[in-house]
């Protein structure tokens, strides 16, 4: 990957953190739907879901 990227003038060196840093997004935003998700769920008021189904 280093010598496909050396090529090109305008180059940047990777390292692990960027690898760590999509981690981390990827993490945050699959836990932010979650919670969001669980508690929706959990306020809504059950009669009227049954209700509906």
């Amino acid at each position: 990957m280093d010598m496909a990227l050396e090529n090109f003038a305008y180059h940047i060196s990777i390292t692990w953190i960027y690898a760590v840093e999509g981690i981390m997004v990827a993490v945050i935003i699959a836990s932010v739907t979650i919670i969001y998700h669980a508690v929706k769920a959990a306020l809504a008021n059950p009669v009227e879901t049954l209700r509906y189904e």
